[in-house]
């Protein structure tokens, strides 16, 4: 694991306990898996098959109320809003960018609907996914705001000055 920036992630897998650790934001995504190095210290490679999920996390609190996995409104960030539906029936809403480029080839990075809580980032491998769907696009670059009119134009001069009267 080359590197010193890592981050702290959990990663949730199908039918085994999960695993938390660091991983390097810039390289984690391996052809094999995912790296991961343990709180041990140990560097272990998880194959896409078995990760749900992997949730870039402030801290590995254990006993933390469960992550919010849908938003209660529309979402005000900017970006898609999509709805990931897990091969096991679960669903997962999040925020991606409005940018396709930025897709990575293993998954998709979403900010999940309570960006207050632990979880920053969730990444979900392609392996895990039955389908994506886009819910809606929030801050189109296709609505442009209104041009407020010039100020003084539209309302009268009830104030202004005038030649004085003789």
């Amino acid at each position: 694991m080359a590197g010193s920036t890592t981050k702290k992630a959990i990663i949730r897998r199908y039918e085994k306990e999960p695993l938390s650790g660091y991983l390097n934001p810039v390289s984690f995504l391996q052809p094999t898996g995912v790296e991961l190095l343990s709180e041990e210290g140990n560097i272990a490679t998880v194959a896409y098959v078995d990760i749900k999920s992997i949730a870039f996390v402030r801290d590995f609190d254990r006993t933390a109320a469960p992550e919010r996995l849908v938003f209660q409104n529309r979402p005000k960030m900017e970006g898609l809003w999509i709805r990931l539906r897990f091969r096991d029936g679960d669903l997962m809403e999040g925020v991606i960018p409005n940018n396709l480029l930025l897709l990575e080839h293993y998954g998709i990075t979403v900010v999940p609907p309570d960006s207050y809580s632990n979880q920053q980032r969730v990444f979900v491998p392609r392996a895990s996914l039955e389908s994506v769907e886009v819910l809606g696009v929030v801050g189109s670059p296709l609505k442009k705001a209104k041009a407020k009119p010039a100020a003084g134009k539209e309302q009268i001069g009830l104030f202004e000055e005038t030649e004085p009267r003789s």
